[in-house]
């Protein structure tokens, strides 16, 4: 059974809109999806890029703005035209709930899947627990017991480890889907993840860089 593991922060714009194309691609190809949720901004600053606190508002505004706007269509995902109210809020409890839900399995696919839309859909806020609480309801999840052990340390533990893994691993942000060690950045790339699980490109070491220059 192929394998795609799945590098991404719980408020992630492109891990969204790629989100239900990645669920169909793991459905035709009877994948086995390997979730890894992340603390971004440490992610993404430990490979150079800037905090987008400090980046130019032409590019803030292309990034939120037409850039969303376009794969949105393209992917017919229901998003909204504004960069979101809570987007720099503390989503840390928010991913331990992924993380409570285990590595892989449907119940983690759904989680993610909805902690994402609730975010670029509807404008939630992930640091609120009563947000939460609304999610893992809906999904049929005990919300009081699922959030307790989503703040738990064995969880956020898991969530620093998975940021360190990244970090260690040249993972430029989210969301990074690897299939047997090769690394797709952005969900515009799914449709060479979905050519890559039956008939892998030429192989390189993409954490090494180096390697491959000769």
């Amino acid at each position: 059974m192929p394998v795609i593991e799945y590098v991404y922060s719980a408020h992630s714009a492109f891990a969204y809109l790629g989100s239900a194309k990645l669920a169909s691609i793991c459905a035709a190809h009877d994948v086995t999806l390997i979730h890894k949720p992340i603390l971004l901004s440490p992610v993404v600053e430990a490979q150079g890029s800037l905090p987008f606190a400090q980046r130019t508002q032409a590019h803030v505004d292309y990034f939120f703005g037409r850039e969303i706007e376009r794969w949105a269509e393209y992917r017919d995902v229901p998003v909204i035209n504004f960069r979101p109210t809570y987007h720099d809020a503390d989503y840390s409890l928010a991913s331990g709930m992924i993380i409570a839900l285990g590595a892989s399995g449907a119940a983690v696919d759904q989680m993610a899947h909805a902690i994402l839309e609730a975010h670029w859909r509807d404008d939630a806020d992930l640091s609120n627990p009563t947000t939460l609480t609304k999610i893992a309801t809906a999904l049929g999840h005990d919300a009081q017991s699922l959030i307790a052990r989503a703040a738990s340390t064995d969880c956020q533990d898991v969530l620093q480890a998975n940021s360190d893994w990244a970090r260690r691993n040249n993972v430029f942000g989210s969301p990074t889907y690897i299939v047997d060690g090769d690394a797709f950045y952005g969900q515009d790339r799914l449709e060479l993840v979905e050519r890559a699980l039956p008939n892998p490109f030429a192989a390189t070491d993409w954490r090494n860089p180096s390697v491959n220059s000769a």
